[in-house]
């Protein structure tokens, strides 16, 4: 039984000394001296909001992409005890002792730093020579404009290392197919590239250029598989099944599940709430839970509400009204009914309330037992303070006068009878009986007399109206635009017939807990909508640029100035670099052409497996450059230098791919080739020196004087700070 003691237990290990090496200068060259400046840098005055808000479980919605990446931002901070507790209120603000800088910033720099190996295995998967790929792995060591975005508390760096896990992951596990599919090698590959995918999207929405590169090149490779005869008709359905789990089931269920986790972590009303509707709302603690809790369900005849439009532009508002009326006559000379207004109100009012009454019945309170209003009952609307009914007829709105005026009916006594009923739609109901509910239902009111439909027209009236939102009775209504739909906010049962003690009644004590009746995919649809939809007001940003600038880098970004010293952050590129990469891209393509050309004439300049590889590998990084670069020019939103910095990595990788290209297939003869290595040394040393000498302006130190920073401009459309006293 012992036997096995015999003899020592030996474990061998394979060690690539080039990958530790270059993981190590990775490090070392994002993390020095990380927790410097100890200062708001650019847009960390954007994302330490979000890691404030996580940090202190309160709601919000950034329209720039997914949660994912301020989750892990906020991570950093939650590792680092972050209290939230910091006024992220302007570039180059002091932080507090209490803000953990180098916790906030030790994501991005991982990740940045992890980007330099990751560059060194592609280029090994893709079967290249080591050399070629440590020389891709230095040229990402060295962009000066990788640096300085890794070391802020930036996303860019986090979604290229997803991007690049994406690409190495694929070419690992496609490398395993042709020798060993199905192992726990294959499956564990094939899996990473869907998780790392998912990562991608849910960093950034531009993961999703790479992430729709790599289900083309799965699809070609699948179709290849599916017309391989050696295969069976079985062990093709499962590969194809193998490869929709992983490519597109698993992502879709990670990306699902960010926005679980984000919801669950911000429970609490904040801030960006009124973007909301009124249920997603409600399932927030405080803020309008807080309102809602105890509020009838069910809206009765009878019922005083509060109607929020659901479409909530250009702001959140609710159906209103006031004593004042429509003037005589408008400034175009068109005349109105004089009747009093109704408006849409983008604050809390008493004068939004209105009270829901049975037209065949005079009281305005709730009977016993409350008698639901049903979809398709008939209804009238009267105004809580004035105790007017709301009411359309054929006379033009104040702006849109293809449509009709709303108002509150006043008998003026010349022949224009009230024309106050209303039919209750419910467009979200399940059946025709559904019972109008509160916060849940989304409800058209549509005119019984001209078959108008209560609309928000989003236009701003003229001082007469308080520069309130016009509303309007919209004849030919065609669907359900949200902004014909209305929900109740505010509920409470009418107990008093009496006008002024209606005034003063209180919520009814009647619980419906809304929250529970939201389930996560309604507030997931929700919430995604409202990211892809919210529109920032763009304004012209001083460092604002176009595609055009990025490639020959002729546009760079001041991140930070120190006010006494003079010191400064820029993101600015390594110049050899970006120059090399765009001769890179220019010889693949002329070589790429002329070969093609060549082999249509039957004539191959290069072995077929030599082709191949040409093929593969510059596809891979070309079309990586043109999925996450061509896209900005139809983009309709301010672009900045480092949209680019996605398509730059893949353009860098590119460059040892031609440069190995051309040693083994142009230089046929030594002398070539020596003449070749030696122009190469020069080449590198010079992209070093360029990265050396633009370091104080990556890392924000040493100072440089006036005239070194003069010295620095190579370009004149460069905007580096120069102090003039």
């Amino acid at each position: 039984m012992l036997e096995f003691l015999k003899q020592p237990v030996v474990v061998t290990a394979e060690i690539n000394v080039n990958l530790v090496a270059l993981t190590v200068m990775g490090l070392v060259n994002r993390l020095w001296a990380l927790s410097y400046p100890r200062a708001v840098v650019f847009d960390e005055v954007y994302y330490g909001q979000f890691v404030s808000l996580y940090m202190k479980r309160i709601f919000f919605v950034d329209d720039s992409g997914p949660p994912f990446g301020h989750m892990l931002l906020a991570f950093g901070g939650y590792l680092g005890g972050f209290d939230g507790n910091f006024l992220w209120n302007r570039i180059g603000a002091e932080y507090s002792m209490n803000v953990p800088v180098w916790s906030l910033r030790l994501l991005p720099a991982l990740t940045g730093a992890l980007c330099v190996p990751l560059a060194y295995q592609i280029l090994v998967e893709l079967h290249f020579s080591h050399c070629a790929a440590f020389v891709a792995a230095l040229l990402i060591l060295f962009e000066n404009s990788l640096i300085t975005q890794s070391r802020l508390m930036l996303l860019e760096s986090v979604l290229i290392f997803f991007i690049l896990l994406a690409i190495l992951s694929y070419l690992k596990f496609y490398n395993l197919q042709k020798c060993s599919p199905f192992t726990a090698g294959w499956w564990f590959w094939l899996l990473l590239t869907g998780v790392a995918c998912s990562c991608a999207v849910g960093v950034k929405y531009m993961g999703l250029f790479t992430y729709m590169l790599l289900l083309a090149i799965a699809g070609v490779h699948s179709w290849h598989l599916i017309g391989d005869q050696t295969l069976s008709n079985v062990s093709v359905l499962c590969h194809l099944l193998a490869r929709g789990l992983a490519l597109v089931v698993i992502p879709v269920a990670m990306y699902l599940s960010f926005f679980y986790v984000h919801l669950t972590l911000l429970y609490r009303s904040g801030p960006h709430d009124q973007i909301m509707t009124s249920a997603f709302q409600a399932s927030l603690e405080g803020g309008l839970a807080r309102i809602t809790q105890g509020q009838p369900l069910e809206v009765a005849y009878g019922s005083q509400i509060t109607l929020r439009n659901v479409l909530g532009k250009p702001m959140p508002c609710w159906l209103h009204s006031h004593k004042n009326t429509y003037p005589i006559r408008y400034e175009n000379g068109r005349g109105s009914s004089h009747q009093q207004q109704v408006t849409c109100y983008p604050f809390k009012d008493v004068n939004n309330w209105w009270i829901v009454k049975d037209p065949g019945m005079q009281q305005l309170v709730v009977s016993n037992p409350p008698r639901p209003v049903r979809h398709g009952h008939i209804v009238q609307l009267v105004h809580g303070i004035t105790t007017r009914y709301l009411n359309t007829h054929d006379v033009a709105a104040p702006l849109s006068p293809h449509s009709q005026e709303i108002s509150c009916y006043v008998d003026y006594n010349i022949s224009m009878p009230a024309q106050s009923l209303w039919r209750v739609e419910i467009v979200n109901r399940e059946s025709d009986t559904d019972v109008w509910k509160t916060i849940l239902s989304e409800v058209r009111f549509v005119h019984v007399n001209t078959s108008a439909v209560l609309k928000l027209s989003g236009a701003s009236l003229p001082e007469w109206g308080y520069r309130q939102l016009e509303i309007i009775g919209e004849k030919l209504s065609k669907g359900y635009h949200q902004s014909m739909l209305w929900n109740v906010e505010e509920h409470r049962y009418g107990k008093s017939q009496e006008q002024k003690e209606r005034e003063m009644e209180l919520h009814s004590p009647t619980q419906a807990d809304i929250s529970k009746n939201l389930s996560f995919m309604a507030r997931f649809t929700e919430l995604q909508w409202k990211i892809l939809t919210l529109k920032n007001e763009d304004t012209e940003h001083k460092y604002s640029s176009s595609p055009l600038d990025w490639i020959t880098m002729d546009t760079n970004i001041a991140y930070w100035f120190h006010p006494i010293s003079g010191a400064q952050i820029h993101l600015i590129g390594n110049v050899l670099t970006w120059a090399s990469a765009n001769v890179a891209t220019l010889v693949y393509v002329c070589l790429f052409l002329w070969y093609l050309l060549r082999r249509r004439r039957k004539i191959c300049d290069i072995p077929e497996d030599a082709w191949r590889l040409w093929v593969s590998a510059g596809g891979l990084c070309m079309g990586g450059w043109a999925v996450n670069y061509l896209p900005f020019f139809v983009m309709e939103k301010t672009l900045f230098l480092y949209h680019y910095l996605p398509a730059l990595t893949f353009q860098i990788l590119l460059i040892p791919v031609v440069l190995q290209h051309l040693t083994d297939h142009l230089c046929r003869s030594q002398l070539p080739k020596n003449v070749f290595s030696a122009l190469m040394v020069a080449w590198f040393s010079s992209v070093y020196l360029v990265y050396r000498t633009f370091s104080p302006l990556t890392y924000g130190e040493p100072t440089l004087s006036a005239a070194e920073l003069r010295a620095l401009r190579w370009k004149e459309s460069w905007d580096i700070l120069i102090r003039t006293h």
